[in-house]
């Protein structure tokens, strides 16, 4: 088998990678809210963070049937994807118990034989899968693959242990973040629709000397009859207005 570039590194430079790892998932989560993006960024990363990776990738589940998120090659996507057609695989186990799980290509053999046997005909040794919870639509596994036998170093499975964990604490923050940030947008969106619905108001208040209350009633009885969104019929009587500015004069009989 190939040897990997990687492995037996001193730790004050595995170190050194684990912490550049996660400054450039900081930045990345910085300047990117697509989450499948996210996840490309960590499968190139823990690659370089972990000494005994040679490949990697992120399952996530979506309603219960697992995914390839982001990987480093198609090779192992593919591998992925036997453990999804099998039901049975290391990266399915980590996310099912929520515990990490290290195997040899002899240990895939015998708990995973159709995994194992597709592993060992692509030049697969050794398999590492961390537990990734990003919340409750979110959740899965950082997934790590090796061309070397070793079953990983004692080293390399905290290693991805904590990348994994570093991980999910900042997608969690993001994931609120965004979440936050969604809802700020609507109530935005609902602040400018009450605008223009006041702003309605306001004039069929003025043309036709009536209150506000039986104005919004006007306005939805309206809405109801042309089956229409208030908001939308709000802001198309004042676009119709400032096209054509000589309202109806009061007790005309026109309302809206």
């Amino acid at each position: 088998m190939e040897t990997s570039s990687h492995v037996d590194r001193p730790l004050p430079v595995v170190l050194d990678e684990v912490t550049t790892a996660l400054e450039r998932l900081s930045e990345a989560l910085s300047r990117e809210d697509d989450l499948r993006m996210l996840m490309h960024q960590v499968c190139e990363q823990v690659v370089q963070a972990v000494p005994g990776l040679d490949e990697a990738t992120v399952t996530l589940l979506d309603g219960g049937r697992p995914f390839t998120a982001a990987s480093t090659s198609d090779v192992v996507t593919r591998l992925d994807g036997v453990q999804y057609a099998a039901g049975a695989g290391p990266c399915l186990d980590a996310a099912a118990t929520r515990r990490l799980v290290r195997a040899t290509i002899q240990e895939a053999q015998d708990r995973w034989p159709a995994f194992g046997a597709e592993s060992c005909a692509a030049g697969i040794g050794s398999f590492l899968s961390a537990p990734l919870t990003v919340d409750n639509e979110h959740y899965g596994a950082i997934n790590g693959y090796s061309r070397q036998g070793h079953g990983f170093h004692e080293l390399d499975a905290p290693l991805l242990a904590l990348y994994s964990t570093a991980v999910e604490t900042a997608l969690r923050s993001h994931s609120m973040y965004l979440r936050a940030f969604k809802l700020a947008g609507r109530l935005r969106s609902a602040l400018r629709s009450r605008a223009v619905i006041d702003q309605a108001k306001g004039v069929l208040m003025a043309v036709h000397a009536i209150t506000a209350d039986e104005a919004f009633r006007l306005l939805v009885a309206r809405s109801q009859r042309e089956n229409v969104k208030l908001h939308t019929l709000a802001e198309r009587f004042i676009a119709d207005l400032i096209a054509n500015p000589c309202p109806p004069e009061a007790g005309s009989g026109e309302a809206v």
